[in-house]
């Protein structure tokens, strides 16, 4: 059984920073061919000298993705530089509180908008190429991942926009797995609890109680690094998950199994 992903080519969106850029680094430090994209243009030339100069394995696009042309853009540059394209890893996302009462409010359309349409819209010019490449003669089919949340199965009431839009992440990844499963393309999920991500990192700093709450909520007692999320998606993107689709993969710890509405998801 191979975990490898050398000699793949992967989009990972979210890139300049956090879960995006540990998944990035790890798959081209194990010599699959990556295109780092993100909205944020200075985090990612920042992610990208960090590893070495662009070249090689490596490319970036720095674009809003939320824009049609910048998805189209995104897949052209990487079919320029690397003929095909075989992974993609949907991690651009936002956490943001949500007011319930406010009529007003329009984070739930935001969040929608900015973690689950914009990956819907690139998973399918994504998926609409493998299928191409696999009518060319490659029949190697390809492996979508969604990150996702235990917000979509657990909730804080603070976090309703955001536990909206995980609920709509794992529902649309079953929905394009069905659909494409045919065509030996994979779609699967990453739900997580607490990641040190940056934004959990600048709020561990302000708010020192959460970093002892957070452990209480978890049953093994931690809050996980970013490269264990990079871990689970190297497992779904390789061949050693080739039977698996449609599915959400839990990784939080324990969490959820304890239900501790009380305690946010980060």
């Amino acid at each position: 059984m191979s975990f490898s992903v050398a000699g793949k080519t992967a989009i990972v969106t979210g890139a300049a920073n956090g879960i995006g850029l540990a998944i990035a680094r790890q798959f081209a430090e194990n010599e699959a061919n990556v295109v780092f994209a993100d909205m944020d243009e200075d985090g990612l030339a920042l992610a990208v000298g960090n590893i070495g100069e662009e070249g090689g394995n490596i490319r970036s696009f720095a674009g809003d993705l939320r824009q049609k042309l910048n998805i189209a853009n995104l897949l052209s540059v990487t079919i320029d530089a690397f003929e095909r394209v075989d992974i993609l890893i949907n991690a651009a996302r936002q956490v943001a509180p949500t007011d319930p009462f406010d009529a007003d409010d329009t984070t739930v359309e935001m969040l929608m908008e900015q973690n689950v349409l914009a990956s819907l819209r690139l998973s399918q010019l994504v998926a609409r190429r493998m299928i191409k490449q696999d009518a060319d003669g490659d029949a190697r089919g390809g492996s979508i991942i969604n990150l996702s949340s235990t917000a979509g199965q657990i909730t804080h009431p603070d976090l309703l926009g955001y536990s909206i839009a995980a609920a709509a992440m794992n529902q649309m990844t079953r929905s394009l797995a069905l659909t494409l499963a045919q065509k030996k393309i994979r779609v699967n999920a990453i739900a997580f609890g607490s990641v040190l991500s940056a934004s959990l990192q600048r709020r561990l700093k302000d708010e020192g109680h959460l970093r002892d709450a957070i452990e209480e909520g978890t049953p093994l007692g931690r809050v996980a690094e970013a490269a264990e999320i990079a871990d689970a998606a190297q497992f779904l993107a390789s061949e050693g998950s080739g039977f698996i689709t449609g599915q959400v993969l839990t990784v939080d710890g324990g969490r959820t199994l304890l239900d501790p509405v009380r305690t946010e998801a980060h």
